[in-house]
């Protein structure tokens, strides 16, 4: 007999290890304990070698699905004579005090907690079965039903380790039922911390806008009547409110929009299955297993033919008959209101992931709208009184429960490019993010001003925060401030280094005044390079393209079009578009028709007198001689007026042209409308491919490749009095950027032999121009990183912001 001392480190809690461990115990004949710790999950077994070897290989090949380990320590010791395995109660200190009292042969865990916190997880198929089951008494239509696989881990925990009494859950008592089978080692809630039902766990309420309690004997029951009448809900989930209401209801969204001030963004839709999914939406493999995982996330997805406006009649050969029955060559039932997302071709779709979502839907909903409970532009709330409060002009009606949320977090965004899953925001199901990575200690990334995030090291892992949102407002601050806190606490973090945004006029530069030690500013192109590099484990080299819409340069001017030669610990900027007037700054975002006549005025300046006459008979209604005069004065006395290198403004500028007339009612906006254009033209054609591409003039200087736009814009300007398809001139542009970013790639890699290419920032989320670019890239036997797990947008700074700073330092 002998007997070995395990601390198992990673994501080991609140995902069934102790469970896992307690029966591969039994199961190879061994005696002695588990527990969870604030290292991880401490395990000492005796028993015969051979058995204690096929312990340690279950162990390392049959972890729960949930569990990722990421380092074990074995030590031997002298027997002891258990007589049993038991799970004991946790340590909540830092140190294990019985094992470590008299004895020296593991470090000390008082240098840092290792344990990672799960993410929320979905409600898994069992689950889900007991909740519908009208023969199940204790879970049928319980909206907390929850096992070891599924249920909330991150939003309830308050410390660690990761026990009840450390959760939120700690209010309810477990009744005698539960217990049993909290206590039962074959029972799937055996030592699952949320574990409740209809009798001992948290309620539903229903109110009404002025609070007054709606008496009802089914709350789900009478929330689904409600939504069929065009109310509008707000409904608290796993990690804060939602508002809600009838996919199918136009006029109901329109009432959410006015309400929201939510003018055209697109709204997510939660579809009530997979199966109802497919009516509205085309859906590939790798879409459908992002939907029905575990982590269910809003998915980007194409909408079906039926669904776009242009489409007034469908073939019937076209259509799947299980879709529904077709009446004079029409698809009937099967289209939802256009003011969902307007005159976009995608929907973001989620699936229901807790049984509350579940029970929302019955044969008559199968669509509901769901989105943030909040103002355009506020955090998400989470907690019943400030919903109360501050939701009462938006909701009808109110759907609360009395489960504490410790901490919020937003449903997390996914696309689907080149099949394979990218994160757009952050959020439930994924984050906090956990990345075991060689960096000091201490170090806090405050990220950027929009898309926000934060990230912290500690004990070798980057901590990143759910997505926090825009930093220009007290409360979206607060919660800032709040996941800070969290993270630091929960891990027992001692801040040493704060990184920030070079911006002189972000949030950043003035919060870091708070800090009194070491304090490091991060260039923002360099910080999205290094993010992806961190997110394909890259550490040589590479040839960085950073294309957004805003970031501070070096030079003080706005970049985002950079070509870098990069590495951890610094950058050179090799390539860029040439700089561009933004007339009215702000105002050039959130007016894209004035990046529009900037770039005109820019590419025809020496005949624009001449030829504005001509150029605004097939503009858009704002391009008139009053506007141009206008901008060409701001322009010419350089009242604010800045430069910008900006991708995202020449985008916004291009779809100006070709017809994006309205103000800027969400980032990228006019970018996304100009990738439709595209995504419209290419898909009328019966081969989908085109490939051609403006001509374009780079000049070099001083080793420095300037993209001059003025042959493009004045070829998009012929193009259009010749009356080109606007779709066709979308595609064209979009080949032209990949074939001027591959180029100039090539380029670059045979003056500074560098073959791995990192495509990073907000830009890269369109689907077009990341696929097109990284296939052009592959055929050229380019090594193409792009993001998958960081996001690409401005969520991802904080990585790369905190990887520069650790590199500096050293």
């Amino acid at each position: 007999m002998i007997r070995k001392y395990i601390v198992v480190k990673g994501i080991v809690q609140g995902v069934g290890f102790r469970p896992f461990i307690y029966k591969i115990a039994l199961n190879n004949k061994l005696n002695g304990w588990v527990k969870n710790s604030c290292e991880g999950v401490y395990i000492d077994i005796e028993g015969r070698p051979n058995d204690i070897s096929n312990f340690i290989i279950d162990l390392k090949s049959k972890a729960p699905m949930l569990s990722k380990i990421e380092d074990i320590t074995i030590v031997e010791k002298e027997l002891k004579g258990y007589k049993d395995f038991k799970i004991l109660i946790s340590d909540i200190s830092r140190k294990d005090e019985y094992e470590y009292k008299d004895e020296n042969e593991l470090e000390e865990c008082s240098k840092g907690i290792s344990t990672i916190i799960s993410p929320d997880i979905a409600t898994c198929e069992e689950c889900r079965n007991e909740v519908l089951d009208k023969s199940n008494l204790r879970r049928r239509g319980y909206s907390f039903t929850n096992c070891t696989n599924c249920g909330p881990r991150f939003t309830i925990i308050k410390k660690l380790p990761y026990d009840r009494f450390q959760t939120t859950m700690n209010e309810f008592n477990m009744c005698s039922q539960c217990i049993s089978e909290y206590e039962n080692p074959l029972n799937r809630r055996f030592h699952a911390e949320p574990t409740c039902c209809n009798k001992c766990g948290p309620r539903l309420t229903v109110l009404d806008n002025r609070e007054n309690v709606i008496d009802c004997i089914d709350e789900l029951k009478k929330i689904r009547e409600y939504l069929k009448e065009g109310k509008i809900i707000a409904v608290k989930g796993l990690g804060g409110f939602n508002l809600i209401c009838n996919g199918k209801h136009k006029e109901a969204i329109d009432l959410l929009r006015e309400r929201k001030r939510r003018k055209t963004r697109p709204l997510a839709l939660m579809m009530r299955d997979i199966d109802v999914t497919l009516k509205y939406c085309n859906i590939n493999s790798k879409e459908k297993e992002v939907l029905i995982g575990n982590k269910k996330p809003i998915v980007i997805l194409g909408k079906k033919d039926n669904q776009l406006e242009n489409n007034k009649t469908i073939n019937n050969e076209a259509i799947d008959q299980t879709l529904g029955k077709i009446v004079n060559n029409e698809l009937l039932n099967y289209k939802l209101p256009n003011n969902i997302s307007f005159n976009s071709s995608k929907l973001g779709v989620v699936l229901p992931y807790t049984p509350l979502h579940y029970l929302l839907f019955d044969e008559e909903l199968e669509v509901l709208v769901f989105t943030s409970a909040n103002i355009s532009g506020a955090p998400m709330i989470y907690e019943n009184e400030k919903a109360l409060s501050e939701l009462k002009a938006v909701a009808d009606y109110f759907l609360i429960h009395n489960r504490d949320i410790n901490i919020p977090i937003d449903d997390s965004v996914v696309n689907v490019i080149l099949n394979e899953e990218r994160v757009i925001r952050c959020g439930r199901g994924y984050a906090p993010i956990s990345k075991k990575y060689p960096v000091n200690d201490g170090i806090l990334a405050l990220g950027a001003q929009f898309k926000n995030t934060l990230s912290i090291s500690s004990n070798k892992y980057i901590f990143t925060s759910p997505y926090i949102g825009e930093m220009d407002n007290l409360e979206t601050l607060s919660n800032f401030e709040n996941n800070m806190n969290y993270i630091k606490n929960i891990y027992n973090i001692n801040i040493k280094t704060v990184c920030y945004d070079m911006h002189p006029n972000y949030w950043s530069s003035e919060f870091v005044k708070n800090y009194k030690c070491e304090k490091m500013g991060v260039y923002h192109h360099h910080a999205h390079i290094v993010s992806c590099m961190v997110d394909n484990n890259i550490t040589s080299r590479v040839i960085g393209l950073a294309f957004d819409g805003t970031g501070y340069g070096e030079d003080g001017q706005i970049w985002g079009s950079e070509f870098l030669i990069c590495d951890f610990k610094s950058f050179k900027r090799v390539g860029h578009l040439s700089y561009m007037d933004m007339p009215t700054g702000d105002g050039a975002v959130m007016f894209p028709w004035k990046m529009g006549a900037s770039l005109i005025y820019k590419s025809l300046k020496e005949n624009v007198n001449k030829e504005i006459p001509n150029i605004i008979k097939f503009l858009p209604s704002q391009f008139s001689y009053k506007n141009f005069n206008l901008i060409m004065k701001i322009i010419d006395n350089k009242i604010n007026t800045p430069l910008t290198s900006s991708m995202g403004r020449l985008f916004d500028g291009v779809a100006s042209l070709l017809g994006f007339n309205s103000k800027i009612s969400y980032e990228g906006e006019a970018a996304i409308y100009l990738q439709n254009l595209a995504e419209c033209f290419i898909k009328e054609r019966s081969n989908n491919i085109y490939e051609k591409f403006y001509s374009y003039d780079l000049a070099i200087s001083d080793d420095m490749k300037i993209i001059n736009t003025n042959k493009i814009i004045k070829n998009i300007l012929e193009d259009l009095k010749n009356q080109v398809n606007k779709g066709e001139i979308a595609i064209r542009f979009h080949n032209t950027i990949v074939e001027i970013s591959s180029n100039i790639c090539i380029s670059l890699r045979a003056r500074d032999g560098i073959n791995e290419v990192a495509l990073s920032g907000g830009v890269f989320q369109n689907e077009i121009l990341l696929e097109k670019l990284y296939l052009k890239l592959k055929e050229n036997d380019f090594n193409v990183l792009t993001h998958k797990n960081i996001p690409c947008n401005d969520s991802g700074i904080s990585v790369g912001q905190l990887v520069i700073a650790n590199e500096q330092r050293n």
